[in-house]
């Protein structure tokens, strides 16, 4: 009787040692890293790029939620936010502070030497004073360059070859914008080769844009250059929409607007940028160092037209625009 008893003692013993064991084992588990994703703008306008970094993470062997999180930072259009947003990143010592934006990685570049930056900027990153080079970047930051202000020639042919008579083009740009001097002087050296006379009007409210579309209409401008800008791409809708009524056929550098139904777009695609930078962002992860990644440049360009703005505006899109277009839109 004794030794039934002292066995049904050490069953219970071992029956309880099993059930606590798996909760150790648990707690022994490394935690699951985290990357913290800083945007300029809302999570609306990011909804569409955040599947992409995802896609990048999950080629490098990450997957949201399952080996990797991700603490997301909106600075809801509100530049002045962004340094504060990323020091609140910084100080709970995320695994990598991801972004997406110049004026982003200015501010997570000031607020840690330490937690690895993984970047994707419309401007030279040299120029910007992220890194040291493309090649060696040097430091705690390295990312992608998707080419917003170097495009500037090449968008006006554009523009020119959809509205042939035009001479008088507009220019929409922020002066909020710290490149907005460098867009201005890369817009002007192209429509000086080009023959054609601009119309500059500064921009960085709502009502500013009103305003300026009511002074292309006065001064009769033929077609419109949206200067590439976080704001301006937030209030796409209203452009597009401003655009449409004043009949001014507009070129813009993202196809966001022209998905919003504007007219046409040409640059860099931002959506593969921001997958780069999730890929990046793994091999980070994974241990590499952004000082010995290279700085990336973007190669994958596209033109997109919208071929139902081209028919309320009674232009007719050259077959040839139409042929090297890599999306048109009905």
């Amino acid at each position: 009787m004794a030794s039934y008893i002292e066995r049904r003692k050490l069953l219970a013993a071992l029956g309880g040692a099993a059930a606590v064991w798996p909760l150790a084992a648990r707690a022994q588990q490394p935690a699951m890293p985290v990357v913290g994703l800083l945007y300029s703008q809302s999570p609306d306008t990011f909804a569409d790029l955040r599947g992409f970094f995802r896609q990048g993470l999950k080629e490098a062997g990450f997957v949201e939620g399952e080996n990797v999180a991700i603490a997301y930072r909106w600075a809801e259009n509100q530049t002045d936010r962004l340094p504060a947003l990323a020091a609140d990143l910084a100080q709970q010592r995320v695994a990598v502070l991801a972004t997406v934006g110049n004026d982003t990685a200015q501010a997570a570049k000031a607020a840690t030497t330490t937690v690895p930056i993984a970047f994707a900027v419309g401007e030279d990153p040299v120029r910007l004073g992220l890194v040291a080079s493309l090649a060696r970047p040097g430091g705690n930051l390295t990312g992608i360059n998707f080419f917003v202000g170097e495009l500037a020639a090449k968008r006006l042919e554009l523009l020119r070859e959809l509205v042939p008579q035009a001479v008088r083009v507009a220019v929409l740009v922020n002066p909020a914008n710290p490149n907005a001097k460098t867009i201005l002087r890369d817009v002007e050296t192209a429509a000086r080769a080009m023959g054609l006379q601009i119309q500059v009007r500064n921009a960085g409210t709502i009502d500013e844009i009103d305003t300026g579309f009511a002074t292309f209409a006065r001064e009769r401008s033929e077609a419109l250059f949206v200067g590439p800008d976080p704001f301006f791409l937030a209030r796409r809708v209203q452009l597009v929409l401003l655009a449409a009524s004043n009949k001014i056929a507009t070129v813009y550098g993202v196809r966001n607007y022209v998905e919003a139904g504007g007219l046409i777009s040409y640059g860099a695609s931002l959506r593969d940028a921001v997958r780069q930078v999730g890929v990046y962002t793994g091999r980070i992860l994974k241990g590499a160092k952004p000082a010995d990644l290279p700085v990336v440049q973007s190669t994958k360009f596209e033109l997109v037209i919208n071929a139902q703005a081209a028919r309320v505006l009674g232009l007719t899109v050259p077959p040839s625009l139409l042929a090297r277009a890599d999306e048109v839109i009905e």
